[in-house]
Parts: structure tokens; C-alpha cells; sequence
């Protein structure tokens, strides 16, 4: 199968904010549904799906970490969380999987063996439960290296249509006009720039198709668009990048760009704590 197909981009806020996000976001112009909390009880999210079926999750902890008692099972898993020290924002995005938790079949075995080593570990069961009850589940495959910028996979054991549901139409379409994604821009050091850009071919199974000593650029899947997201990795380009990546030394995403139709919106805008640029389909 291929390892390139974009599944969904993660937006973090701030522990019990997701329906304050969903409304934010429905401001900038986009339909926002449901999530539900997820198996561990430790987040949960709202779903932006967008026309090309990748879908944006807007997720937070349900609670911080002291609303659970010292040395509790519950606290030690909310403060090893992978998420646990994020900051708020874009901070991480997955591709499709194909839901295996045993060899040979997973996405584990099938990258690492393309990497001749560990990039990723062995799949481990995820899921979340929906408002009106539905259980879903799915397998996620993770970097082995949790301050990655690679992503991790995410197969469904469920129905895909459950944990993302496309129908009726109408769950797709935004009043700003956003038909799909057109790029994810992942910001790291230059000193790293060259052993990231190494992991991101292995993991999409390709070299770039654009590549200078500053950027490279690699065209991913997507599940119903001809029109392919891109994927781009590049060192600060002006100061303001420069500053992210001194208070990011983890690589991570800087912004996400959206095609939008005719009467989309135009130029660059902030969610509550990332950016968006709106890129005209032509």
C-alpha cells in the first residue's frame, strides 16, 4: 500500500477548550462537527472534513494534569502523554494506514524495512467514542522518535466513514470556501535539515520532487482529490520563521495552506494559536 496518503492535521488547545475551538474555527469559515473523547479519556476533539477527505482535528486534554491524583495511573498517563508538552497549535498530522497490529503487514515493518532500521515502533490499538455512542477503532503507527516531524499512520479497524464521516456532503463544505489542503509547511534547523529530509523519503517512498539546500517538497495522496497536498520541509526563510524555530528546537508544522474556489477567502490568517494561508485553486 502506499505510505504518502494524507490523512489528518492536528490542531492542539489549550485542556477543556474543544468546544471553544470549534466555534473559533467556525468563524474563520469552516464547518466544525463532533468528535467525542478518545479510549484513554484523556482528550477529545471536533472534526473539519475537508472536500478531498483529510480532515483537521481540533483536539485538547480534557483536563490538566493536576486534576489527577499525584502518582495516579491516570496522571502518569496524561503527563506522558506525547502530546503532554506541546505547545498550542499545529502539532502534528497523519497519513492513512491500513489497520494491521501484527507482521508483516503493519506500516512499521513496511517502513523500517525501506529505512534498514527503527523509525517507527510496532502499532498499538487506538479509538474514540462518538456523541451518539458509535465506538470506533484503529491502529496507530508512531515515529520512534516522539519529537519527530515525521507522521504517524492511522488505520481503521472501523469503517473509515465512522471515525471521519464524509456523508452527507454537506459535513464537506465551508462557508470559506476551503475544498481540501493544499500544503503542510514543516519549519526545522538547518542542521537538521538534511537527516529529515533523508526520513521523509523513506517514509513517502520517494525522493522530493523539488529539492534546494533550503527546501524540499514531496507530493503526497490524497483520498478524493486529483489535486495533490504537498509537503514541505524547509529551514527559516526571514526572521519570523527564524524565531519559531528557536522556540520550536523540535521541527514542527509552521503553517497549512488551503486550496479555496473563486469565492474563497485570500491571503494569511491565524486560528488561535497557528497559521492558515488560503491558496486560490486555479
Amino acid at each position: 500500500m502506499t505510505t504518502q496518503t494524507l490523512d489528518h492535521i492536528v490542531h492542539l488547545t489549550p485542556p477543556g477548550t474543544v468546544q471553544e475551538t470549534a466555534q473559533q474555527f467556525r468563524r474563520l469559515g469552516f464547518s466544525v462537527i463532533d468528535g467525542g473523547v478518545h479510549a484513554d479519556g484523556l482528550t477529545a476533539n471536533s472534526l473539519v472534513i475537508l472536500g478531498d477527505h483529510a480532515y483537521l482535528e481540533l483536539i485538547a486534554f480534557t483536563n490538566p494534569p493536576e486534576a489527577y491524583p499525584p502518582s495516579s495511573r491516570s496522571r502518569r498517563q496524561r503527563e506522558s502523554h506525547k502530546w503532554a508538552s506541546r505547545e498550542p497549535g499545529w502539532i502534528d498530522y497523519a497519513f492513512l494506514g491500513n489497520g494491521f497490529l501484527t507482521a508483516p503487514n503493519r506500516i512499521s515493518d513496511i517502513i523500517n524495512g525501506r529505512a534498514e532500521g527503527s523509525l517507527y515502533h510496532n502499532e498499538v490499538p487506538g479509538g474514540r467514542t462518538r456523541p451518539d455512542g458509535e465506538v470506533l477503532e484503529w491502529v496507530i503507527s508512531s515515529p520512534v522518535n516522539h519529537n519527530s516531524v515525521l507522521p504517524f499512520f492511522c488505520g481503521d479497524v472501523t469503517d473509515r466513514l465512522l471515525r471521519v464521516p464524509t456523508l452527507p456532503d454537506s459535513n464537506s463544505r465551508h462557508p470559506c470556501d476551503a475544498l481540501g489542503v493544499a500544503y503542510i509547511r514543516l519549519l526545522t534547523a538547518e542542521s537538521s535539515f538534511a537527516s529529515v529530509s533523508k526520513d521523509v523519503s523513506v517514509v513517502v517512498d520517494g525522493e522530493p520532487f523539488s529539492h534546494t539546500q533550503m527546501e524540499a517538497k514531496w507530493k503526497l495522496s490524497a483520498l478524493n482529490s486529483q489535486r495533490r497536498p504537498i509537503l514541505i520541509l524547509s529551514t527559516p526563510l526571514d526572521p519570523e520563521e527564524a524565531i519559531f524555530v528557536s522556540k520550536n528546537p523540535v521541527p514542527g508544522i509552521y503553517e497549512v495552506g488551503f486550496w479555496v474556489g473563486a469565492d474563497g477567502k485570500k491571503g494569511t490568517i491565524d486560528t488561535p494559536f497557528a497559521k492558515i494561508v488560503w491558496v486560490p485553486q486555479v
